[in-house]
């Protein structure tokens, strides 16, 4: 199956809704993955991607057929606030790797990412009949575990000191969710259902993605 013919035109939610990114999205990308916080907590080099390489990156792994990949855009306002990705789509053996960022500071903390990654594995395992969707995430973006965690995905391994950051080695974690695991959490997760005993929602940090 082409990667492209997975992409749909679009994956609305609550609170936001998920389109083919255009080429009028770069500008944004080039600020998002300039900024040194979110370049430590999705890159495996240190520091920030220069402008070239983000052009590539979203030339290659944005706007091309490898990945399907989606702009993240508020609901209510249209405002462009993020991206998240599938990549390594394998139509033989179910399975695709998972990444997301929300570029805006200011849309941190709110929820919107949990909801993005969510409308995002009801996509993988309904209309794509995915098995299996797995990420990566640095030891050390602990929100981010929890938050996955909190989406239904389950720590399944790691490798050992693999990131060099702020002076010392930090394991690289491995993630991953299965299609009945989702069944079993989709309607918490997407709102559909009362999260009764639940600590409040945590805003999804960045899962691994550009590699510069």
């Amino acid at each position: 199956m082409r990667a492209r013919s997975w992409f749909p035109a679009a994956v609305p939610g609550r609170t936001v809704v998920l389109r083919p990114h255009t080429g009028s999205n770069l500008p944004a990308f080039k600020r998002w993955y300039g900024d040194p916080e979110i370049a430590r907590l999705t890159r495996y080099q240190e520091g920030p991607m220069r402008a070239d390489e983000v052009e590539r990156f979203f030339e290659a792994r944005v706007a091309g057929v490898g990945s399907l990949a989606l702009a993240i855009h508020l609901a209510e306002s249209g405002r462009l606030i993020g991206t998240c990705a599938f990549s390594q789509l394998d139509g033989d053996n179910g399975s695709a790797l998972f990444h997301i960022t929300i570029g805006e500071p200011d849309c941190w903390g709110r929820g919107y990412g949990s909801e993005a990654t969510a409308l995002m594995l009801d996509h993988a395992f309904g209309a794509l009949g995915l098995h299996r969707v797995a990420l990566a995430v640095f030891e050390y973006n602990e929100r981010a575990i929890r938050a996955y965690q909190k989406v239904g995905f389950s720590m399944e391994g790691r490798s050992r000191e693999a990131i060099w950051r702020g002076g010392r080695f930090w394991d690289e974690i491995q993630m991953s969710i299965l299609e009945d695991e989702w069944r079993a959490t989709r309607e918490r997760a997407l709102g559909l259902a009362p999260a009764v005993g639940l600590a409040p929602a945590v805003e999804l940090a960045p899962a691994v993605e550009p590699a510069g």
